[in-house]
């Protein structure tokens, strides 16, 4: 069981991100997109998985360090949490960045790649965007008016 969860949890986080991607116009997408309870399926899995190895998430929390973080990941259970959570997560800073992007008159042309990326490698994808997002401050037009 512990397998299908891992491989279902990037599947019902991508039809939201494939929206984001190539119907970022689309009243629908908007509507999806700027509800948080999209990761509710997400947080169940990982809340079916964490439950079976709670002592140990609860170890490498409550102090972490690399060796217990280390132990976490490699039980099945305890990666496919971590994967879970990564990916509630994940959706939910893209969500954000969809949602301030349009909001900043950002170009689709632009977002897709960059979502794309975000998907990927999050941490770069948010950096990347905050740079973009900065770029506009500093044109005078305060962030999250339209204009």
């Amino acid at each position: 069981m512990t397998g299908t969860l891992f491989e279902v949890t990037f599947y019902l986080a991508a039809p939201f991100w494939l929206l984001m991607i190539f119907a970022p116009g689309w009243s629908v997408t908007t509507r999806l997109v700027s509800s948080p309870l999209t990761v509710l399926p997400l947080l169940a899995v990982y809340t079916v998985l964490a439950v079976q190895v709670f002592p140990e998430l609860w170890t490498a929390v409550s102090s972490p360090d690399i060796d217990t973080f280390r132990e976490l990941a490699a039980l099945a259970e305890g990666a496919g949490a971590l994967w879970a959570q990564v990916i509630a997560w994940d959706l939910l800073i893209g969500q954000w960045m969809f949602l301030q992007a349009r909001k900043l008159g950002f170009s689709p042309w632009l977002m897709g790649p960059l979502l794309v990326l975000t998907i990927l490698l999050s941490p770069f994808g948010l950096l990347v965007f905050l740079a973009l997002r900065a770029t506009r401050r500093g044109e005078g037009r305060p962030v999250g008016t339209r204009g």
